[in-house]
């Protein structure tokens, strides 16, 4: 396996995950200069999820923000299309299963709360999972999205945009067998639309309340949305 493409074939790009799964953590840690923790641990208090809510953890990976979610009692499940990578976190002591996000195995209305970090932009259609989310969330229920986003500040942003492929692929020849893939990861970040163009697509797959927060001068931001009730969709 050498490298997904852009137009995110599923299989590609979950063949490219599972040959970089055992390291991806680490590097991407490094990536961040450790921000990843910060950004899950706000994800975390934005997602608010509390004892006796089911939560949908996707594109979940190893697990670890999956094990973030549950701090306040909340019952979490880490769903990727990656074998490799449940693989690669199956010491973690939380609930995991093989999900495709456009064709979720659950039943409509079965969770609380769902919650997507640093993954979203690797699906093939963004608003088509959305609402796919949105039907096994409760009526009233909650989204909160983690990803990459465009820096705020002009100067990071050009820095951003003109050295993250050059960076990322450098990690990639230091800490995987697969360096392509961390090129791709990075065409896939600069790819991915600004913080008021994704709140659109939120809206248009049927959310509603959608607003955003930047985190580290919008390198990252966090949207939040939910699902109407059923009053109001009447």
């Amino acid at each position: 396996m050498s490298r997904a493409s852009l137009d995110k074939d599923p299989h590609e790009v979950a063949a490219m995950f599972d040959d970089v799964a055992s390291g991806y953590d680490r590097a991407n840690s490094f990536m961040t200069f450790g921000f990843d923790r910060r950004w899950r641990n706000t994800t975390a208090r934005v997602l608010d999820a509390k004892r006796g809510e089911k939560v949908l953890d996707l594109a979940a990976g190893t697990g670890v923000s999956t094990v973030e979610y549950t701090r306040n009692g909340a019952w979490c499940l880490a769903a990727d299309f990656s074998f490799g990578m449940l693989k690669a976190g199956k010491h973690r002591k939380v609930p995991m299963v093989a999900a495709d996000a456009l064709n979720l195995p659950f039943a409509d209305a079965s969770f609380d709360v769902a919650t997507i970090t640093l993954g979203i932009r690797n699906f093939v259609d963004t608003k088509a999972a959305l609402a796919e989310i949105a039907r096994v969330v409760r009526p009233g229920g909650r989204l909160v999205i983690c990803e990459v986003s465009t820096p705020t500040f002009a100067p990071l942003r050009f820095v951003y945009r003109k050295f993250m492929l050059r960076a990322m692929t450098w990690v990639g020849r230091r800490f995987s067998s697969n360096p392509e893939a961390y090129a791709y990861l990075a065409e896939s970040m600069l790819e991915w639309p600004a913080q008021r163009q994704f709140a659109e697509i939120i809206e248009s797959a049927g959310w509603s309340d959608v607003e955003w927060m930047n985190l580290t001068f919008g390198v990252v931001a966090v949207h939040r949305a939910k699902k109407p009730d059923v009053d109001s969709e009447s």
